[in-house]
């Protein structure tokens, strides 16, 4: 279990953060998920080479979607099934930061202002595309978010995928000609206007929680004064990328869709007390960083990123909203008079998914080298 690294972390020093602090129920089920993973408590599987008579047993996945050993085989799945839902058109990346004033209120009310957030991220998008001086159509938008930076910090923001293309109100297609269609200006000032009058609205409504780090915010007064203090700041939405071929931009999306606060591969190193890890370079050019917590400040960083229990974190908006995705992208389809792609691993079994993407054929018997290995069967256990 050596390349685990923050299982490692975890295991180490779960006993020593509970001791000091009390996560909430939906974090400690997640760190339990991550300290078990693959090691036998949440049971195994076991296949037999038919040749030689050689056993192996593979330890179950905790499958939780905060363990960093879970994602790879859901991210490829993921992707593939979005593959069948590019329409051609240009595809663009649209990033949405809330302001770090903003960072005690949020954490202490996850789910309403979670939602909040998506909700007036997807308005602002689709109110501004469908106004004729601009796209003059309803784009398909996929919607991932995030609540961390490179330190493991709290910072919260949403990925958007945008397509430059979508439906006109007469059911025609309509496309951009390959640039952003919306002005970043008037994207962030609708955007604050619209995430700011709704959370006076939910104020006035008493449905906001105050923490004791945003206690005073119950005072009238000092709500006023945080309010024009975030009025006041520049939100600033910014369009990390512009995608003119029409796969790449799902492609791209797999890096954010199934990715948590951090993944092993930057762990440098795990001592008895600290946690060292890299980071990106806060200048564009500069060399990587390497940044150092103690164990259980990196878990109670890590910890702050499990989302509230059953909240989706990721959403589809425009023609691509659940509910009329499929017509919507029947008709586009039929009026564009093709469908670029397709599924690629649609009906293949998880074997046959590892020897598709990872060219990794868990039928070939490690002891002979036959192809001939069989699934006898899985144990089940619960997490403790």
């Amino acid at each position: 279990m050596a390349e685990y690294k923050i299982q490692k972390i975890f295991q180490q020093n779960w006993e020593a953060f509970c001791a000091s602090s009390a996560p909430f129920p939906v974090q400690e089920k997640a760190a339990h998920a991550i300290i078990n993973c693959k090691t036998g408590s949440l049971g195994f599987s076991v296949s037999r080479c038919q040749d030689c008579g050689h056993i192996e047993i593979h330890n179950n996945s905790c499958r939780n979607r905060n363990c960093p050993n879970c994602q790879a085989v859901q991210n490829e799945i993921w992707v593939d099934q979005r593959r069948e839902e590019v329409i051609d058109s240009p595809y663009f990346h649209v990033v949405f930061t809330l302001p770090h004033e903003l960072n005690p209120l949020l954490y202490c009310n996850q789910t309403l202002l979670y939602s909040l957030f998506h909700k007036c991220c997807s308005q602002t998008l689709l109110d501004l595309s469908q106004n004729p001086k601009y796209l003059g159509a309803v784009p398909g938008i996929i919607q991932v978010l995030h609540t961390w930076n490179q330190e493991l910090s709290y910072h919260v923001h949403m990925h958007c995928i945008v397509s430059g293309g979508g439906l006109t109100k007469n059911r025609q297609v309509k496309t951009s000609k390959g640039t952003f269609f919306i002005p970043v200006r008037v994207l962030r000032e609708k955007f604050k206007g619209k995430y700011l009058s709704l959370l006076e609205e939910y104020y006035r409504c008493g449905k906001l929680l105050f923490s004791a780090s945003c206690e005073k915010l119950r005072n009238p007064y000092e709500w006023k004064e945080f309010k024009d203090l975030l009025y006041g700041k520049d939100w600033c939405p910014f369009i990390k990328e512009t995608f003119r071929g029409f796969g790449n931009a799902l492609e791209y999306l797999g890096r954010y869709t199934h990715k948590i606060a951090i993944s092993n591969s930057r762990i440098l190193s795990v001592t008895d007390s600290e946690t060292t890890f890299s980071a990106r370079a806060k200048n564009p050019g500069g060399h990587r960083r390497q940044i150092s917590l103690k164990n259980e400040e990196f878990i109670r960083r890590f910890l702050m990123h499990v989302l509230p229990h059953g909240f989706q974190r990721i959403r589809y908006y425009g023609f691509l909203n659940n509910r009329m995705k499929s017509k919507n992208l029947k008709l586009i389809f039929k009026l564009q008079g093709y469908q670029r792609f397709k599924r690629r691993y649609q009906d293949l079994s998880i074997a046959e998914l590892l020897k598709a993407v990872w060219n990794f054929d868990i039928r070939v018997c490690p002891e002979c080298g036959c192809m001939n290995m069989k699934h006898l069967g899985r144990v089940y256990a619960k997490p403790r």
